[in-house]
Protein backbone atom coordinates (compact mmCIF):
# COMPACT_ATOMS: atom_id res chain seq x y z
CA UNK A 1 0.00 0.00 0.00
CA UNK A 2 2.77 2.39 0.90
CA UNK A 3 4.59 1.43 -2.27
CA UNK A 4 1.63 2.45 -4.45
CA UNK A 5 1.24 5.68 -2.53
CA UNK A 6 4.94 6.36 -2.87
CA UNK A 7 4.82 5.77 -6.63
CA UNK A 8 1.88 8.15 -6.98
CA UNK A 9 3.68 10.87 -5.01
CA UNK A 10 6.80 10.34 -7.12
CA UNK A 11 4.82 10.64 -10.37
CA UNK A 12 3.14 13.83 -9.16
CA UNK A 13 6.52 15.31 -8.19
CA UNK A 14 7.97 14.34 -11.56
CA UNK A 15 5.06 15.91 -13.44
CA UNK A 16 5.34 19.04 -11.28
CA UNK A 17 9.04 19.17 -12.18
CA UNK A 18 8.21 18.85 -15.89
CA UNK A 19 5.67 21.70 -15.67
CA UNK A 20 8.13 23.99 -13.87
CA UNK A 21 10.86 23.14 -16.36
CA UNK A 22 8.56 23.84 -19.31
CA UNK A 23 7.54 27.29 -18.03
CA UNK A 24 11.16 28.07 -17.09
CA UNK A 25 12.30 27.06 -20.58
CA UNK A 26 9.71 29.30 -22.23
CA UNK A 27 11.02 32.36 -20.36
CA UNK A 28 14.70 31.38 -20.52
CA UNK A 29 14.58 31.02 -24.31
CA UNK A 30 12.36 34.05 -24.73
CA UNK A 31 13.15 35.06 -28.30
CA UNK A 32 12.99 31.54 -29.69
CA UNK A 33 9.71 30.91 -27.85
CA UNK A 34 8.38 34.21 -29.18
CA UNK A 35 9.34 33.19 -32.72
CA UNK A 36 7.55 29.86 -32.38
CA UNK A 37 4.42 31.40 -30.87
CA UNK A 38 4.43 34.08 -33.57
CA UNK A 39 4.66 31.42 -36.28
CA UNK A 40 1.66 29.66 -34.78
CA UNK A 41 -0.26 32.94 -34.53
CA UNK A 42 0.37 34.11 -38.11
CA UNK A 43 -0.42 30.73 -39.61
CA UNK A 44 -3.59 30.22 -37.59
CA UNK A 45 -4.82 33.73 -38.43
CA UNK A 46 -4.65 32.83 -42.13
CA UNK A 47 -6.31 29.48 -41.47
CA UNK A 48 -9.06 31.11 -39.35
CA UNK A 49 -9.97 33.77 -41.92
CA UNK A 50 -10.04 31.20 -44.71
CA UNK A 51 -12.17 28.79 -42.65
CA UNK A 52 -14.70 31.53 -41.83
CA UNK A 53 -15.20 32.18 -45.53
CA UNK A 54 -15.26 28.50 -46.53
CA UNK A 55 -17.64 27.39 -43.77
CA UNK A 56 -20.13 30.13 -44.68
CA UNK A 57 -19.84 29.48 -48.41
CA UNK A 58 -20.49 25.81 -47.72
CA UNK A 59 -23.57 26.69 -45.62
CA UNK A 60 -24.91 29.05 -48.30
CA UNK A 61 -24.40 26.37 -50.95
CA UNK A 62 -26.16 23.83 -48.72
CA UNK A 63 -29.09 26.21 -48.15
CA UNK A 64 -29.45 26.79 -51.88
CA UNK A 65 -29.33 23.04 -52.53
CA UNK A 66 -32.02 22.39 -49.93
CA UNK A 67 -34.29 25.00 -51.51
CA UNK A 68 -34.30 23.09 -54.80
CA UNK A 69 -37.69 21.47 -55.36
CA UNK A 70 -39.77 19.89 -58.10
CA UNK A 71 -43.10 21.48 -59.04
CA UNK A 72 -45.56 19.16 -60.76
CA UNK A 73 -48.40 21.10 -62.45
CA UNK A 74 -51.72 19.32 -63.01
CA UNK A 75 -53.97 19.38 -66.05
CA UNK A 76 -56.87 21.78 -65.64
CA UNK A 77 -59.27 18.88 -66.28
CA UNK A 78 -57.89 16.70 -63.46
CA UNK A 79 -60.64 15.42 -61.15
CA UNK A 80 -60.34 15.07 -57.38
CA UNK A 81 -60.01 11.28 -57.69
CA UNK A 82 -57.28 11.59 -60.32
CA UNK A 83 -55.50 14.14 -58.15
CA UNK A 84 -55.47 11.72 -55.21
CA UNK A 85 -54.16 8.92 -57.42
CA UNK A 86 -51.41 11.18 -58.77
CA UNK A 87 -50.40 12.17 -55.24
CA UNK A 88 -50.03 8.52 -54.24
CA UNK A 89 -47.93 7.77 -57.32
CA UNK A 90 -45.70 10.78 -56.64
CA UNK A 91 -45.16 9.60 -53.08
CA UNK A 92 -44.18 6.21 -54.48
CA UNK A 93 -41.30 7.61 -56.55
CA UNK A 94 -37.93 6.58 -55.14
CA UNK A 95 -35.99 9.35 -53.33
CA UNK A 96 -39.08 11.55 -52.80
CA UNK A 97 -39.03 12.83 -49.22
CA UNK A 98 -42.30 14.77 -49.15
CA UNK A 99 -45.22 15.75 -51.40
CA UNK A 100 -47.32 18.83 -50.65
CA UNK A 101 -50.32 20.17 -52.55
CA UNK A 102 -50.43 23.84 -53.64
CA UNK A 103 -53.80 25.05 -54.89
CA UNK A 104 -54.21 27.60 -57.68
CA UNK A 105 -55.17 30.27 -55.14
CA UNK A 106 -52.18 29.52 -52.87
CA UNK A 107 -49.85 29.61 -55.87
CA UNK A 108 -51.20 32.99 -56.96
CA UNK A 109 -50.93 34.48 -53.47
CA UNK A 110 -47.35 33.26 -53.21
CA UNK A 111 -46.54 34.82 -56.58
CA UNK A 112 -48.07 38.18 -55.62
CA UNK A 113 -46.25 38.18 -52.27
CA UNK A 114 -42.93 37.61 -54.05
CA UNK A 115 -43.59 40.66 -56.26
CA UNK A 116 -43.95 42.97 -53.25
CA UNK A 117 -45.23 46.45 -54.16
CA UNK A 118 -45.21 45.55 -57.85
CA UNK A 119 -48.07 43.10 -57.22
CA UNK A 120 -50.58 45.99 -57.54
CA UNK A 121 -50.03 45.88 -61.30
CA UNK A 122 -51.32 42.30 -61.44
CA UNK A 123 -54.57 42.51 -59.48
CA UNK A 124 -56.48 41.31 -62.56
CA UNK A 125 -54.91 37.90 -61.99
CA UNK A 126 -57.10 37.41 -58.92
CA UNK A 127 -60.23 37.51 -61.12
CA UNK A 128 -58.82 35.20 -63.81
CA UNK A 129 -56.23 33.00 -62.14
CA UNK A 130 -54.16 31.33 -64.91
CA UNK A 131 -52.16 29.11 -62.54
CA UNK A 132 -52.90 25.37 -62.28
CA UNK A 133 -52.95 23.26 -59.14
CA UNK A 134 -49.57 21.76 -58.33
CA UNK A 135 -47.67 19.33 -56.17
CA UNK A 136 -44.31 20.36 -54.65
CA UNK A 137 -41.82 17.53 -54.22
CA UNK A 138 -38.77 17.53 -51.95
CA UNK A 139 -36.11 14.89 -52.49
CA UNK A 140 -33.89 13.11 -49.96
CA UNK A 141 -30.80 14.56 -51.62
CA UNK A 142 -30.71 17.70 -53.84
CA UNK A 143 -28.88 15.78 -56.57
CA UNK A 144 -31.89 13.46 -56.93
CA UNK A 145 -34.10 16.31 -58.15
CA UNK A 146 -33.36 15.75 -61.84
CA UNK A 147 -34.23 12.03 -61.78
CA UNK A 148 -37.40 12.61 -59.75
CA UNK A 149 -38.55 15.32 -62.17
CA UNK A 150 -37.99 12.97 -65.10
CA UNK A 151 -40.13 10.24 -63.53
CA UNK A 152 -42.90 12.64 -62.48
CA UNK A 153 -43.17 14.03 -66.02
CA UNK A 154 -44.29 10.63 -67.35
CA UNK A 155 -47.23 10.26 -64.95
CA UNK A 156 -50.86 10.79 -66.11
CA UNK A 157 -52.64 14.14 -65.52
CA UNK A 158 -49.29 15.98 -65.36
CA UNK A 159 -49.26 19.12 -67.53
CA UNK A 160 -45.72 20.26 -66.77
CA UNK A 161 -42.79 19.67 -64.41
CA UNK A 162 -40.36 22.40 -63.44
CA UNK A 163 -37.28 22.31 -61.25
CA UNK A 164 -35.03 25.01 -62.70
CA UNK A 165 -33.65 22.88 -65.51
CA UNK A 166 -30.23 24.11 -66.60
CA UNK A 167 -29.82 26.33 -63.55
CA UNK A 168 -29.96 23.39 -61.14
CA UNK A 169 -27.35 21.42 -63.08
CA UNK A 170 -25.01 24.42 -63.11
CA UNK A 171 -25.66 24.98 -59.40
CA UNK A 172 -24.72 21.42 -58.44
CA UNK A 173 -21.61 21.58 -60.60
CA UNK A 174 -20.55 24.90 -59.07
CA UNK A 175 -21.18 23.66 -55.52
CA UNK A 176 -19.13 20.50 -56.07
CA UNK A 177 -16.25 22.45 -57.61
CA UNK A 178 -16.34 25.02 -54.79
CA UNK A 179 -16.29 22.34 -52.09
CA UNK A 180 -13.48 20.38 -53.72
CA UNK A 181 -11.38 23.51 -54.24
CA UNK A 182 -12.08 24.59 -50.67
CA UNK A 183 -10.96 21.24 -49.26
CA UNK A 184 -7.74 21.31 -51.31
CA UNK A 185 -6.96 24.90 -50.29
CA UNK A 186 -7.65 24.23 -46.60
CA UNK A 187 -5.47 21.10 -46.59
CA UNK A 188 -2.72 22.96 -48.45
CA UNK A 189 -2.85 25.89 -46.05
CA UNK A 190 -2.84 23.59 -43.01
CA UNK A 191 0.08 21.59 -44.39
CA UNK A 192 2.05 24.78 -45.03
CA UNK A 193 1.21 26.04 -41.55
CA UNK A 194 2.24 22.75 -39.93
CA UNK A 195 5.53 22.74 -41.84
CA UNK A 196 6.32 26.37 -40.95
CA UNK A 197 5.37 26.07 -37.29
CA UNK A 198 7.04 22.71 -36.72
CA UNK A 199 10.29 23.89 -38.25
CA UNK A 200 10.26 27.05 -36.16
CA UNK A 201 9.76 24.99 -33.01
CA UNK A 202 12.50 22.62 -34.11
CA UNK A 203 14.93 25.55 -34.12
CA UNK A 204 14.23 26.15 -30.45
CA UNK A 205 14.91 22.47 -29.69
CA UNK A 206 18.05 22.32 -31.83
CA UNK A 207 19.43 25.33 -29.97
CA UNK A 208 19.19 23.26 -26.76
CA UNK A 209 20.51 19.96 -28.10
CA UNK A 210 23.50 20.00 -25.75
CA UNK A 211 21.14 20.17 -22.79
CA UNK A 212 19.35 17.06 -24.05
CA UNK A 213 22.62 15.22 -24.67
CA UNK A 214 23.85 15.96 -21.14
CA UNK A 215 20.58 14.69 -19.61
CA UNK A 216 20.86 11.46 -21.63
CA UNK A 217 24.50 10.94 -20.61
CA UNK A 218 23.44 11.37 -16.97
CA UNK A 219 21.02 8.45 -17.36
CA UNK A 220 17.72 10.25 -17.96
CA UNK A 221 15.11 8.14 -19.74
CA UNK A 222 13.64 9.20 -23.07
CA UNK A 223 10.26 9.89 -21.43
CA UNK A 224 11.90 12.05 -18.73
CA UNK A 225 13.64 14.13 -21.41
CA UNK A 226 10.64 14.28 -23.73
CA UNK A 227 7.91 15.38 -21.30
CA UNK A 228 9.10 18.98 -20.67
CA UNK A 229 9.38 19.57 -24.42
CA UNK A 230 5.98 17.95 -24.96
CA UNK A 231 4.41 20.36 -22.47
CA UNK A 232 6.39 23.29 -23.85
CA UNK A 233 5.19 22.59 -27.40
CA UNK A 234 1.62 22.27 -26.13
CA UNK A 235 1.87 25.63 -24.35
CA UNK A 236 3.39 27.37 -27.37
CA UNK A 237 0.63 26.02 -29.61
CA UNK A 238 -2.13 27.12 -27.23
CA UNK A 239 -0.57 30.56 -26.65
CA UNK A 240 -0.17 31.01 -30.39
CA UNK A 241 -3.86 30.28 -30.93
CA UNK A 242 -5.12 32.93 -28.47
CA UNK A 243 -4.73 35.88 -30.86
CA UNK A 244 -6.40 34.05 -33.80
CA UNK A 245 -9.30 33.05 -31.51
CA UNK A 246 -9.70 36.66 -30.35
CA UNK A 247 -9.54 37.87 -33.94
CA UNK A 248 -12.20 35.35 -34.97
CA UNK A 249 -14.54 36.63 -32.25
CA UNK A 250 -14.03 40.30 -33.17
CA UNK A 251 -14.15 39.89 -36.96
CA UNK A 252 -17.11 37.50 -37.03
CA UNK A 253 -19.05 39.59 -34.50
CA UNK A 254 -18.70 42.60 -36.80
CA UNK A 255 -19.52 40.61 -39.95
CA UNK A 256 -22.48 38.76 -38.47
CA UNK A 257 -24.24 41.63 -36.73
CA UNK A 258 -23.54 44.24 -39.44
CA UNK A 259 -24.00 42.20 -42.61
CA UNK A 260 -26.66 39.64 -41.69
CA UNK A 261 -29.60 42.00 -42.17
CA UNK A 262 -28.43 43.02 -45.65
CA UNK A 263 -27.59 39.47 -46.66
CA UNK A 264 -30.92 38.12 -45.40
CA UNK A 265 -32.69 40.32 -47.96
CA UNK A 266 -30.84 38.28 -50.61
CA UNK A 267 -31.86 35.06 -48.80
CA UNK A 268 -28.28 34.50 -47.63
CA UNK A 269 -27.94 33.31 -44.04
CA UNK A 270 -24.60 33.19 -42.24
CA UNK A 271 -23.66 30.59 -39.64
CA UNK A 272 -24.93 31.82 -36.22
CA UNK A 273 -22.33 33.80 -34.29
CA UNK A 274 -22.22 31.54 -31.23
CA UNK A 275 -21.94 28.37 -33.30
CA UNK A 276 -19.15 29.70 -35.51
CA UNK A 277 -17.09 31.24 -32.70
CA UNK A 278 -17.35 28.19 -30.42
CA UNK A 279 -16.54 25.57 -33.06
CA UNK A 280 -13.81 27.55 -34.80
CA UNK A 281 -12.14 28.58 -31.52
CA UNK A 282 -11.97 24.98 -30.33
CA UNK A 283 -10.64 23.94 -33.74
CA UNK A 284 -7.91 26.59 -33.73
CA UNK A 285 -6.80 25.77 -30.18
CA UNK A 286 -6.74 22.08 -31.09
CA UNK A 287 -4.72 22.69 -34.25
CA UNK A 288 -2.28 24.94 -32.42
CA UNK A 289 -1.78 22.44 -29.58
CA UNK A 290 -1.39 19.52 -31.99
CA UNK A 291 1.16 21.34 -34.14
CA UNK A 292 3.11 22.51 -31.10
CA UNK A 293 3.29 19.02 -29.63
CA UNK A 294 4.17 17.42 -32.95
CA UNK A 295 6.92 19.97 -33.65
CA UNK A 296 8.52 19.50 -30.24
CA UNK A 297 8.29 15.72 -30.05
CA UNK A 298 9.56 15.17 -33.60
CA UNK A 299 12.50 17.51 -32.97
CA UNK A 300 13.52 15.92 -29.66
CA UNK A 301 13.40 12.40 -31.10
CA UNK A 302 16.58 12.77 -33.12
CA UNK A 303 18.60 13.85 -30.07
CA UNK A 304 17.41 10.93 -27.95
CA UNK A 305 19.40 8.44 -30.02
CA UNK A 306 22.71 8.72 -28.20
Amino acid sequence: MMSRKGNTVMKLRTMNRHLRESFRSLTRNGWMSFASISAVTVSLVLVAMFLIVMFNLNKIAGDVENDVEVKVYLDQSTTAAQQNQLEERLKGIADVQSVSFVSRKEGLNSLLDSLGTDSNQFQDLQRENPLPNAFVLKTNQPEQTIQVASEARNLPNVADVRYGKGTVERLFKFVNIMRNVGIVLILGLLFTSVFLIANTIKLTIVARRREIEIMKLCGATNAFVRWPYFIEGLLMGILGSLIPVTLVIVVYHFAYYNLSSNLSQMFIRLIPFQTMVTNLSLLLVGIGALIGVWGSVSSVRKFLKI
